[in-house]
C-alpha cells in the first residue's frame, strides 16, 4: 500500500495559488499587450526615457530572449527587456519596462529592502538548495544526525525572509513606475490604469512565491517535530 505524506497538504494550496498567479499575469499582459499607447512610444524608449531623467544615463538597455524575462542586473548595471516588451508600444510592455527602471533607481537611491534582499542572497541560494536534503537526511539518521534538521529549517528560514522582503521591493518598483509613467505623460490616464492591472497581476506572482516557502517551511517543521516524536 502507497504511503501518503500528509505534509503535503499544507504545500498543496500554495502551489494551485502559484499557479492561477501565474495565469493570470501571461493572461493580463497578453490581453494589455494588444493596447498600443496613444503616444506611440515603445518600451525601450520609456526605459531610456526614465533612466536618463534620473540621471542613470549608465544604465544601459538589453534585449533578452523569452516572454516576461524582463529584470534589472545590479552586477552589470544593465535593464534587460524581453523579445515580447523591448520594441513594443503596448501599454503592457511600458508598464513592465518602467517597473524595471524602478529598480534601477531604487539601487541608485541605496532603498534600503533591496539592499537587505542583497545581503541575504548567498544564504537564500544555500537554503533553496540544501534545506530540504538535509532535513531529510536528518529526518533519516535522526539520533546521529538530527542536528541537520535545525540547519535546514534554519536555512529555509532564510529564504522566507527573502520572499518577505521582495514583497516590499517590488511593490515599491511598481508604484514608481505608474507614478513617473502619469507624472511624465508617457501614458494617458486610463492607459496608466492598464498598465496598473498588469504590474499588479505579476505582483501577485511575488505573493504566491512567499505564500509557497511559508508553507514549505511549514511543512518542514511538520517534518522535525514528527521525527523528534519517534
Amino acid at each position: 500500500m502507497l504511503y501518503f505524506d500528509s505534509t503535503y497538504l499544507v504545500v498543496i494550496p500554495a502551489l494551485i495559488f502559484a499557479f492561477i498567479a501565474q495565469c493570470m499575469v501571461k493572461l493580463t499582459f497578453e490581453k494589455y499587450s494588444k493596447v498600443n499607447s496613444s503616444r506611440g512610444i515603445t518600451a525601450y524608449d520609456t526605459a531610456r526615457k526614465i533612466l536618463d531623467e534620473n540621471g542613470l544615463y549608465n544604465v544601459s538597455i538589453e534585449r533578452v530572449s523569452g516572454t516576461l524575462t524582463d529584470h534589472y542586473d545590479p552586477k552589470s548595471n544593465v535593464v534587460r527587456l524581453s523579445e515580447s516588451v523591448y520594441d513594443s508600444t503596448s501599454v503592457a510592455a511600458i508598464g513592465v519596462a518602467a517597473h524595471e527602471t524602478g529598480h534601477a533607481i531604487q539601487y541608485a537611491n541605496g532603498y534600503v529592502p533591496i539592499k537587505l534582499r542583497n545581503a541575504i542572497i548567498p544564504v537564500t541560494q544555500l537554503g533553496s538548495t540544501l534545506a530540504v536534503p538535509l532535513v531529510l537526511i536528518g529526518l533519516l539518521f535522526n539520533r546521529s544526525m538530527g542536528f541537520l534538521i535545525t540547519v535546514g529549517i534554519l536555512l529555509y528560514t532564510a529564504v522566507v525572509l527573502f520572499q518577505a522582503i521582495t514583497l516590499p521591493v517590488e511593490f515599491n518598483a511598481s508604484r514608481r513606475a505608474l507614478k513617473i509613467l502619469e507624472g511624465s505623460y508617457i501614458l494617458e490616464s486610463d492607459e496608466v490604469r492598464m498598465s496598473k492591472k498588469v504590474l499588479t497581476a505579476a505582483a501577485m506572482t511575488y505573493v504566491a512565491a512567499m505564500f509557497s516557502s511559508l508553507a514549505t517551511l511549514l511543512r518542514l517543521i511538520l517534518l522535525s517535530n514528527r521525527g523528534n516524536r519517534r
